[in-house]
């Protein structure tokens, strides 16, 4: 089921229509589609496909993508499903920031829109509602779809000829270690957060102090405001502190990965919370890069020479989720999903080869190549999980174009392109 509205897409939209005499294109319920919208739309598919131009069969695609759309949102207000205001306004932040970190900031974003945030949010708040009623609604309806293993024979048997072949595939290990910070530049780094918690605690506003001294070039000029965020998206130690604070108060000094941060939260709503931070950065020296490197040095040696790798992991790992899994990353395309900077890493190894140490994010890891398996023809017994997958999605897509021609009976709606 290809999704045609997307949070950028309904940003851009905000512009063309101050620039573009409108026309309705179609009702659809209480709901039209103008002609700047689908202009709009037409434009981010011909670019996310990195196309020349857009032809008349793409154009009248993406038109009924948009019916579809619209009748899902009919069908759902219809059905009294319901998104809360502060679910919207989560989203919403999300968005807004996602936005921000894509053009570099929120001026650069105002100037692109030709308006200040405040409005963007105004202006797109009733599509985000939107949004979240058609997902909700798709969820409830399609979440719990399921295939049987005979769906998946018969899917196998009937489109196994045009499914093509399985590209390489390997399945990956590894063992992570983090460089350890120097003690003195940790140490230095205390005493100057300290030194701004004694502030804050002293009455100097929290959001002059971020401003002028906080790290992290993200928050610091919003006075290190984080928005509204869920947990998930901080990293553990952050969302640990963060998530366990009442309104109004105030962190201890917290250690990460990106240095040492005192943290205040400013509200909860829900299951996520609204929180802002001063960083003091704390820099890794060559020298405790090079004690992690000899380190992954000497536990690839230990597993050369008979030593369980999964056991090695299960013990030093740094990457808390793999390491539970015996270092365990999956199996995955070589050519299309292996990361860009784990490729050169990984593509020359043979089965049971483990790699040299290499830069993973703020540390180092190695990789054990645990299987290789050659480009072939699909087959059930060996890609029965792959077979499953496309099965669901067949299934679901099937349905789905059921209902939207059962909406289209049901809901009144009319085109006029």
């Amino acid at each position: 089921m290809r999704k045609f509205i997307t949070p950028f897409v309904l940003f851009a939209s905000i512009t063309v229509q101050s620039q573009v005499l409108d026309r309705v294109l179609a009702v659809v319920g209480d709901d039209i589609i103008l002609q700047s919208e689908l202009d709009n739309q037409v434009l981010f598919y011909v670019q996310s496909n990195k196309l020349t131009e857009p032809t008349p069969e793409i154009r009248d695609q993406v038109f009924q993508s948009m019916i579809n759309e619209k009748l899902i949102v009919a069908k759902a207000i219809e059905d009294s499903v319901v998104v809360t205001d502060d679910e919207v306004q989560q989203q919403l932040d999300g968005v807004i920031k996602e936005n921000v970190q894509r053009v570099g900031s929120e001026a650069r974003l105002e100037e692109l829109y030709g308006m200040p945030i405040s409005r963007i949010k105004r202006e797109f708040r009733e599509q985000m509602r939107k949004n979240l009623l058609a997902n909700r609604l798709q969820q409830q309806r399609f979440g719990s779809t399921s295939v049987t293993k005979r769906e998946v024979e018969e899917f196998y048997e009937t489109y196994k000829d045009s499914i093509g072949k399985v590209p390489e595939e390997v399945e990956l290990a590894h063992i992570y270690i983090k460089p350890k910070f120097n003690a003195d530049e940790k140490e230095v780094a205390r005493q100057k957060l300290q030194s701004l918690v004694d502030s804050i605690k002293a009455g100097i506003p929290f959001e002059d102090l971020a401003r002028r001294h906080s790290e992290d070039p993200g928050s610091a000029p919003e006075g290190g405001d984080l928005g509204f965020v869920r947990r998930g998206q901080f990293v553990k130690e952050f969302e640990t502190a963060a998530f366990a604070l009442k309104a109004g108060e105030l962190s201890g000094i917290v250690e990460t990965d990106f240095g040492l941060h005192v943290i205040q939260l400013l509200e909860r709503r829900g299951d996520a919370v609204h929180a802002r931070h001063i960083l003091i950065r704390m820099q890794r020296t060559p020298e405790s890069d090079s004690v992690a490197i000899a380190f992954l040095d000497s536990l690839k040696a230990r597993a050369l020479a008979g030593e369980s790798f999964a056991d090695l992991a299960r013990k030093y790992s740094e990457a808390k989720e793999s390491a539970a899994l015996g270092g365990y990353l999956g199996k995955f395309d070589l050519e299309s999903q292996v990361q860009r900077d784990l490729y050169p890493v990984i593509v020359n190894l043979k089965e049971g080869e483990i790699s040299t140490p290499s830069r993973l994010e703020n540390g180092f890891h190695i990789v054990l190549m645990k299987k290789r398996i050659p480009e072939h023809t699909v087959s059930l017994d060996q890609d029965y999980s792959r077979l499953e997958a496309l099965a669901m999605n067949f299934k679901r897509n099937r349905e789905y174009l059921a209902w939207i021609a059962e909406l289209r009976t049901s809901i009144y709606w009319k085109q006029y392109l």
